[in-house]
C-alpha cells in the first residue's frame, strides 16, 4: 500500500490561507506563460509497448505526427488490440473488415496482414491517414483537419466542400482528435494555465478532514465522501468541466506539464508503471508548494500530501476541450 506524508503542524484554518495564496498565483503566474506547439509523444500516455510504432508510423506524411495517430488510436480503443465494436470494427485502430481488406498492410514485414496485430495495425493506420492526405492535399484550409474529415465523411464530400464539410458529427470528429492530440504530445515550453484551477481546489479545500471512501461520488447517501479521481471528478464538474470517473482516464484531459512547471489546479497521478499511463491507480489536486490535496485510502481522510513519492507519474492541466474529447465508451474486448 502507498504512504503518504502529511503537511506538518498546518492546521485547517491556516491551510485554507496557503491554498488561497497559492491560487491568486495560479492567475498571477497566466501573464507570464505561453503556450507552443509540441513535438514527440508525452511521458507514458501511450504504452511504451506500443510508443515506437506510433513515433515512427507517426511521421509517415506532412498530416499526421506521433500524437496524432496516438489520439485516434486512443479514441478508437483505448489501446485494447482486441477491442471490436458493434458495428464490426476490430482491433486497435477499429477498422472495419472491408476498410481493412483495402487498406490494411504487412507493417512488420511477416508476410501476413493481421487486424489484430498492433504491428499491422497501427502502421496500417498511419497508411491510412496519409492516403487520405493525398485524396484531399488541394483542398484549401489546414491539412491534417480536411484529412480527418475524410477519415470521418470521405474524402468526396471535403473536396466538394472546399474543406471540413458542414456535418456536425465531422465536424466533432476533427475537434475530438485535435483536442486528444494535445494530451498526447510532449510540449515544448510552458502550457496556458486552467482558468477552472481556483474553482476546482475551492471545491476540494472545503472537503478536507472528510472521511475517504472507496468508489465515493460525494453523495448525501455516501455522507459526502470520496475516493480519489471521484474528489477531482468532482471538483472540476463545480467549474463545469465533466471529468471521467477514473484516474488513468482523466490523465487524457489536457496537457502535460513537467514537474517544475506545475501550477495549483494540475492533477497530479501515480502510477506502478512510469511508461504507461493506462497503469495509473491514483490521483490528486495539485495546489503548490509540492503538495496536494489528497484522498488517499481507506482509513484516512481527504488531506494535503507531498506528490514527491517513487509512483508519481506526471500531471495533467485539465482544458475543457480536452476533458469533453475524451471517449464515453470504448469497444470491448
Amino acid at each position: 500500500m502507498r504512504k503518504f506524508w502529511v503537511v506538518g503542524g498546518v492546521g485547517i484554518g491556516a491551510a485554507m490561507c496557503f491554498v488561497a495564496l497559492l491560487v491568486v498565483g495560479t492567475y498571477s503566474a497566466a501573464a507570464g506563460l505561453g503556450s507552443a506547439g509540441a513535438i514527440g509523444l508525452a511521458k507514458g500516455a501511450v504504452p511504451a509497448k506500443f510508443q515506437s510504432l506510433v513515433q515512427k508510423w507517426g511521421n509517415l506524411c506532412p498530416a499526421i505526427n506521433p500524437a496524432l495517430l496516438a489520439a485516434q488510436l486512443y479514441q478508437e480503443s483505448g489501446w485494447n488490440p482486441r477491442a471490436q465494436s458493434n458495428a464490426a470494427a476490430q482491433g486497435i485502430a477499429q477498422f472495419i473488415p472491408g476498410t481493412w481488406a483495402g487498406h490494411g498492410i504487412d507493417g512488420d514485414n511477416d508476410g501476413d496482414r493481421d487486424v489484430w496485430d498492433p504491428s499491422d495495425a497501427i502502421p496500417s493506420a498511419a497508411s491510412y491517414d496519409c492516403e487520405l492526405a493525398g485524396y484531399v492535399k488541394k483542398v484549401p484550409g489546414d491539412p491534417t483537419d480536411n484529412m480527418l474529415a475524410a477519415y470521418n465523411a470521405g474524402a468526396y464530400r471535403v473536396i466538394r466542400a472546399g474543406g471540413v464539410p458542414q456535418i456536425s458529427e465531422t465536424q466533432n470528429y476533427v475537434q475530438i482528435i485535435r483536442s486528444l492530440e494535445k494530451s498526447f504530445a510532449r510540449p515544448v515550453g510552458r502550457i496556458e494555465p486552467s482558468r477552472q484551477a481556483a474553482g476546482a481546489i475551492y471545491f476540494a479545500q472545503k472537503k478536507l478532514g472528510t472521511k475517504y471512501l472507496w468508489g465515493g461520488n460525494g453523495t448525501a447517501a455516501q455522507d459526502g465522501r470520496f475516493d480519489c479521481s471521484g474528489l477531482t471528478q468532482a471538483a472540476y464538474r463545480t467549474v463545469d468541466i465533466e471529468l471521467p470517473r477514473v484516474a488513468n482516464d482523466q490523465y487524457n484531459a489536457g496537457p502535460h506539464p513537467s514537474r517544475d512547471e506545475l501550477l495549483p489546479g494540475d492533477l497530479v497521478f501515480f502510477s506502478d508503471d512510469l511508461t504507461n499511463s493506462r497503469a495509473i491507480h491514483h490521483v490528486g489536486l495539485y495546489v503548490g508548494g509540492g503538495y496536494m490535496i489528497n484522498a488517499p485510502y481507506t482509513g484516512a481522510v481527504i488531506r494535503f500530501d507531498k506528490i514527491d513519492t517513487p509512483d508519481y507519474f506526471g500531471a495533467t492541466r485539465v482544458t475543457k476541450d480536452g476533458a469533453a474529447a475524451l471517449p464515453t465508451s470504448l469497444p470491448e474486448a
